[in-house]
């Protein structure tokens, strides 16, 4: 676990000197600024705008985040040659994607505090502070990470066997098909055959369900976040970002590099 920490270190201040990186940040910061102003204008329903806005701010800047970069923590690699020199030495390639995959999601969870951060600037500046207000934006946020986590692990997989514009593309339309997996498992219609059907019902238990980490709308109504649905997510996320990495391995192990 050492070489994956070293591994992980070095990818995320690899990151962290990306311009690109400060770029989106920046302008997530200001989009949640802007937030007040609408917020202003939106008389007795401040707090919702401003939560809401903040977190797809957060939200969409993480995720491009986690496609752009996490496509290419490989190919880079391969592109740039380091990938030779540093798997000649004493580095299993699972521990390199191990270490790519930590490296990135510390830089998620970095960019991603400091926009929270700023998210309840914003709050603080328009309203009193409201404990169960901040702790359902609080879940929000985390679940917006493990989300993150999970496409960085896709992204990965993808990269791993194709080219960067593929990845980019595959990573995305998982993501999309994952936004309507409960659309999908309930899915009947007369005029589309049966095993069409069963084939839409057998996708939804195998496509990332990421509509399970939208709470937007409970985090902006003040909701209460179940703790049942916390550690759902949390196991969830976690089991299937190791499967996922453990068939990016697979792949990755059987590619001929020379």
């Amino acid at each position: 676990m050492r070489r994956v920490g070293i591994v992980a270190l070095n990818t995320f201040r690899e990151a962290v000197r990306d311009r690109v990186l400060y770029n989106l940040v920046f302008f997530a910061l200001v989009m949640i600024a802007a937030s007040i102003l609408v917020g202003q204008i939106s008389i007795g329903i401040e707090e919702m705008v401003i939560v809401s806005l903040g977190l797809s701010a957060i939200s969409v800047i993480g995720l491009l985040i986690a496609v752009f970069i996490g496509v290419g923590l490989v190919s880079k690699e391969m592109d740039k040659r380091t990938l030779y020199a540093l798997l000649a030495k004493p580095v299993r390639r699972w521990e390199f994607l191990l270490g790519k995959f930590g490296g990135l999601v510390l830089t998620l969870t970095v960019n991603t505090i400091a926009m929270a951060l700023g998210l309840f600037l914003a709050l603080g500046v328009i309203t009193q502070s409201d404990e169960h207000l901040a702790g359902s934006v609080l879940v929000a946020v985390y679940f917006i990470l493990l989300k993150l986590a999970l496409v960085v692990a896709l992204a990965l997989l993808f990269s791993c066997y194709t080219t960067p514009l593929l990845a980019i593309l595959c990573t995305a339309g998982l993501y999309i098909a994952g936004l309507f997996v409960k659309e999908m498992r309930a899915f009947q219609s007369d005029t589309v055959s049966q095993a069409v059907q069963s084939v839409l019902r057998g996708l939804s238990y195998i496509l990332p369900n990421f509509e399970n980490f939208d709470v937007m709308a409970a985090a902006a109504h003040g909701r209460a976040i179940p703790g049942l649905l916390i550690a759902q997510n949390t196991a969830y996320a976690a089991l299937y970002c190791a499967v996922v990495l453990a068939a990016a391995t697979a792949i990755f192990t059987r590619r001929n590099l020379k």
